[in-house]
Parts: structure tokens; sequence; C-alpha cells
């Protein structure tokens, strides 16, 4: 059955800028005291962090009774944006918050959410998520890292890869295959398990950008014991779980901003006079920006009512991801003839130079652009 895409007009209510506000003055005031440099480490800030779950913004929209503020996504999209704008450190809290708390809260035990969650909002532990593997790429289905169900609890053996951070996490939401697919449904035979990464068994493998720089890695389970209670939902329907959760990875403004830094710079590099072609390829620039933006304030609105805008979220992440793919290289022709002093060219060529690296992975990570197509074309009924 083919259903519409539907981004809802949404905008944001006045207690989000209101918010916005409150972000900006923490920001500046933490600037100036140093805890951070922006867009300048790559590395977990966990004082950042801890100083982010004091305000109570990690966790915005979770309930109460596990530390949450029970405020709306647009609340959170706000404060997303700001950090992602400043760029603040949050790599140590930010999947956890996005992504991982939402499918606790949702799926897990109650001693895994009481133990869990207010941890996640005090800023103290981080999360990777394992779905692609190494023969199956982003083809979730196709898994075949298995949990095997023993006395003595779940036994995973297999292989996770571009597993994000997965040597900083204390925690990862996985996806391994617990019995075979039917003849009828391929979905059929995933479950979705918390893992302590630190649970023997397991270990990770850097798998390096051009730079050097250690983001993706391989997660390799020889053996691994997860205890009985670590399974998330019912056993073999994992896909219906996973699907829902998409929406969370897929939709923010970080499948359109990673490399936007590139854009802020270029808009200062060039100045106040552009000449007709300069200021041609601004204008293009920042109106699909701002278009990507209002696509991503709705699906923001649209999980705010409970919707699960699963393919609007993917027609986000792959628009956005490509777009900001491309931006570096878009930057780097609308700078070439500018006539600039050498320190100002150094600037920008250093913060070209940075995002033009990591680039080739955006769209990648979190689905790639040819299985995000795959699920808007499978829901529009045309395959």
């Amino acid at each position: 059955m083919s259903v519409a895409i539907q981004f809802d007009p949404i905008r944001l209510p006045a207690e989000a800028e209101a918010l916005r506000v409150e972000v900006r003055t923490f920001l500046k005031e933490e600037l100036a005291a140093g805890t951070f440099e922006p867009h300048a480490s790559r590395r977990p800030n966990p004082e950042f962090s801890r100083k982010v779950g004091e305000k109570g913004w990690i966790g915005l929209t979770w309930p109460k009774e596990y530390g949450g503020q029970e405020r709306s996504f647009l609340e959170r999209y706000v404060v997303n944006e700001e950090f992602l704008f400043a760029g603040a450190p949050t790599r140590k809290h930010f999947t956890a918050d996005r992504q991982s708390g939402p499918v606790l809260i949702k799926y897990a035990s109650d001693a895994i959410k009481q133990d869990i969650l207010p941890r996640i909002i005090k800023g103290e532990v981080s999360f990777c998520i394992g779905m692609s593997e190494p023969n199956s790429g982003s083809d979730l289905f196709a898994a075949s890292t298995k949990a095997e169900r023993t006395d003595d609890g779940w036994l995973i053996n297999g292989a996770k890869l571009w597993t994000s951070l997965a040597h900083e996490a204390d925690y990862m939401i996985g996806l391994f295959r617990t019995s075979a697919p039917t003849q009828d449904n391929r979905r059929h035979g995933l479950s979705q398990f918390v893992v302590d990464m630190k649970t023997p068994g397991i270990s990770t493998r850097p798998v390096l950008h051009p730079d050097g720089n250690h983001e993706f890695n391989e997660v390799i389970f020889d053996n691994a014991l997860l205890p009985l209670d670590n399974l998330l939902g019912e056993a073999d329907m994992a896909w219906k779980q996973a699907t829902s959760e998409l929406a969370y990875e897929r939709s923010g403004s970080e499948r359109f901003l990673e490399t936007g830094q590139v854009l802020f710079e270029l808009i200062d590099f060039i100045g106040e006079n552009p000449d007709n072609r300069e200021a041609e390829g601004l204008g293009r620039l920042v109106a699909q920006l701002h278009t990507l933006r209002r696509m991503s304030i709705s699906v923001a609105g649209m999980l705010h009512a409970g919707k699960e805008p699963v393919l609007e979220a993917s027609v986000v992440k792959d628009l956005g991801t490509v777009w900001e793919q491309a931006l570096p290289s878009i930057a780097r022709d609308l700078a070439a003839f500018v006539d600039k002093d050498p320190g100002n060219r150094m600037r920008f060529e250093e913060i070209l130079a940075h995002n033009l690296t990591i680039a080739p992975k955006l769209t990648i990570q979190g689905g790639t652009t040819e299985v995000l197509r795959g699920i808007v074309a499978r829901g529009l009924g045309l395959r």
C-alpha cells in the first residue's frame, strides 16, 4: 500500500524561540569560560555534557519520571540547532538523547529504564547504534549477526560496521538476528538489544577517515553474553521498532548542517559586496538551506504530534546529506576568485579542507542514499 509524503506546515512556537535565547546565552557564557572552542574538537567533552544535563536539555521531551522535562520536539529542535551553529561538543550525549533514549523508553524493561535513562539525562553515558554490517551495509533486513537465546542469556556472534563512536560508547542499541526470515517476510527474525560495551567478547576496530580521524568502527562480537532482560520489545519483530526509530535519527538539522560552517565562513569571506556570480551562488545555497530547515522542523512537529514520519525523515536525510556533501566543493568554486588578504584565505582554506575530507561519509552514515531512496520508493508504491 502506498502512502503520500506530507510535510505539515509547522512554525516554531513562542516557547521554542524563548528557549533559543536561553541556549544562546548559555553557549556565550561557556565560550567565555573556555569550556569549549567552536568546531575545534572531535573528542567527547564530559564537562560540557554535564552542564547541558544540569540545564535539563538532555531528554528534553522525555517523561518526568525518568528526569525528563516533557517539553516539545520543537523545543528540542531549537537546542540542537543552536548547538550545531555554535560548534558545541555534544558528542558525549547526542546519540543517546536523539535516538537511544526514546527507544529505551518505549521498549526497555523498567529496571533498565530506571538505571540508564537518568544517567543519560545527566550527560554521563554515551550510546552508539549497531545496525549496518560488513556484508549487508545499510540493508538492515540482511543483517546476519546472531543472538542465540541460552539458559544464561543471549549469546551474540558476528560484526557491525560503520558504527559511529563505538570505541567511546558506554552502550549500544544493537540489531541482531534471533531467527531466520520467513519466505513471505524477510524482515522477520530481527531483534533489538541494549548492549553494555564492556561486555566480555566485544571489541572494536577503527575505520579511519582519509585524514586519520577515528569516528567509524567495526564492532566484533565473539560469544558476547547479554542478560535476557536486555532484549528490547518483542523478539523477532524489531523491524517495526527500528523503522520508527529512524525517524528520530534521520530528520534532525545535523543531517544538513555538518558542513554548515563552510557556508557561514564563505559568507564572511566574500563579504558585504559580492559580485553577481557570488551573490547568485550564495543565494542558492541559503535558499536550499532554508528549505531543508523547514522540512526538518516539519518532521519535528509531526513527531511531537505522535506521528511516525518515516518517509519524510528519509527525504530530509537524503536531500540534506547530498546537499551538505556537495557544499564544500561549491564553496571552493565560489571563493576561487575572491581577492582577500592571505590571513582570511588561510582560515577559510583550513575549514574547507577539513570539510572536504569528511564529506564522503555524509551519505553513508545513518543509511546510504540508495537505501533511503528505496524506502521512499516502497512507501510511494513504486517498488
